[in-house]
């Protein structure tokens, strides 16, 4: 993998020239643990810089809301960029494609150097060096999920070695998943409940154990799932956020885990992103579709999205991050409380649990002014609601939109709204670029 050969290659230059004043030798990163503590500093600062979670342009929130329903895309119509995946004609040298596949891998390489630094130095505590590999493990985990749910069958690189590297070959998509269940579980116990910054910026054992819990539901085991959440949402850690003003705000204790800017008084990626005023917007707009799909009296349609006219027309902008410069209020989110919710709304459902699903909907609902569900409810009916709810609570977030309905079986749907949109769009290409380099990684995903 390019991605992952290029890190390499770098490093192993280290090795003939002098380390640059501001570069740490993989040597000395291991030797305490505030050099070790640096190392994931980085791993999370590039989380939010670049990669399947990062809010910029690049990361999953953009380029999977462009690819399903959220977002109209306004980007540069140049062949194999980011408009032809919102147009769903991606191929294999799409360029966006690439990028997301190489940063994602890099940051994999990155958690795969602690992981092997933490288990050969003898310089950190037991207590510390368990801590800094559940960390890693986590963020190992989180991207490779994500590459795992938008290119299917993936490589699973567990080491920083340059020759195993550069002839890895593909794990079925089934067996990434349970690769991931094995590993979190490995995570879990070496990380604590409490949380080692105050702001979430770093995760903990509950963060672990609700990406577990996505893990589990992707591979429909809703009753393993079902007992990890119900351990979150009872936490006295966590709050539901009442105020839908402030469900954005870094300080809610509704948060599981968040993103800290590059800089103190950075905006978020997602503020700056989806801004614009008085315009026609030059990158994204949040799409018709899903701006009608709101019921009347729905608070998040006011508070949530804001329409800017210009030339008598009308496009709507995702204003859930609301400050654009002078920021010190924001985060960006990655796992927040309400998704628990509603995750374990639909385990329950999915159990034919149907009365005890209806408090964990409705908490959305009704923080948004709509009457909460009650009464008799079909299971189909409970699972096209939480289905809705789900769009309408974490539209142009961290690419919900496309995991919750590949979850549910639900992505061929899109064509409706989407008419390129083909079965075989449920996984993204493999970048040529990788093939050519690496024949372990044939055979290409159907349909590309």
């Amino acid at each position: 993998m390019s991605g992952l050969l290029l890190v390499v290659s770098s490093c192993e230059n280290l090795v003939e020239v002098d380390i640059p004043s501001n570069q740490i030798s993989t040597q000395l990163v291991f030797q305490d643990v505030q050099t070790a503590n640096a190392a994931l500093a980085g791993l999370y600062a590039g989380l939010w810089e670049d990669s399947p979670v990062a809010g910029g342009a690049r990361g999953s929130g953009a380029l999977l809301g462009i690819y399903t329903d959220d977002l109209e895309s306004y980007a540069s119509s140049v062949v194999n960029a980011e408009y032809d995946l919102y147009q769903n004609m991606q191929i294999d040298d799409n360029v966006a494609v690439y990028a997301y596949w190489t940063s994602a891998y890099q940051k994999v390489y990155q958690a795969n150097t602690i992981l092997e630094g933490m288990a050969s130095t003898t310089s950190i505590s037991g207590a510390e060096k368990q801590r800094i590999k559940g960390e890693a493990l986590f963020i190992r985990s989180l991207v490779l999920f994500y590459l795992q749910q938008t290119f299917g069958n993936i490589p699973y690189p567990i080491s920083t070695d340059y020759e195993i590297n550069r002839n890895i070959s593909k794990i079925t998509a089934a067996a990434a998943l349970q690769r991931l269940e094995d590993d979190l579980k490995e995570a879990i116990p070496l990380l604590s409940d409490q949380y080692r910054e105050s702001e979430r910026i770093v995760v903990n054992r509950k963060a672990a154990e609700f990406l577990l819990a996505k893990i589990l539901m992707s591979e429909n085991k809703w009753n393993d799932a079902e007992i990890l959440l119900r351990g979150i949402v009872t936490s006295p850690l966590y709050q539901f956020e009442s105020d839908l003003s402030k469900v954005f705000l870094k300080s809610g204790k509704h948060i599981l885990f968040q993103l800290k800017p590059k800089n103190a008084v950075d905006p978020t990626k997602e503020a700056t992103l989806y801004y614009f005023a008085n315009a026609a917007p030059s990158v994204y707009s949040l799409s018709l579709e899903l701006v009608n799909s709101f019921t009347s009296g729905d608070l998040r349609k006011s508070q949530w999205i804001t329409p800017v006219s210009f030339n008598q027309t009308t496009k709507y902008r995702s204003s859930k991050y609301k400050v654009i410069s002078n920021n010190s209020t924001e985060y960006s989110i990655v796992f927040r409380l309400e998704e628990v919710y509603l995750l374990l709304a639909e385990a329950l459902a999915q159990q034919n649990k149907l009365t005890e699903t209806l408090p964990f909907i409705n908490a959305t609902r009704q923080r948004a002014g709509l009457v909460g569900l009650s009464g008799t409810i079909t299971k189909e009916t409970l699972l096209a609601e939480i289905l809705s709810e789900n769009r309408k609570e974490f539209f142009a977030e961290m690419g919900l939109r496309f995991m919750t309905l590949k979850r549910r079986g639900l992505l061929g749907t899109l064509i409706l709204v989407k008419p390129n949109f083909k079965s075989y769009h449920a996984s993204w290409p493999i970048p040529q670029k990788e093939l050519l380099l690496n024949n372990n990684l044939n055979p290409q995903n159907e349909g590309y």
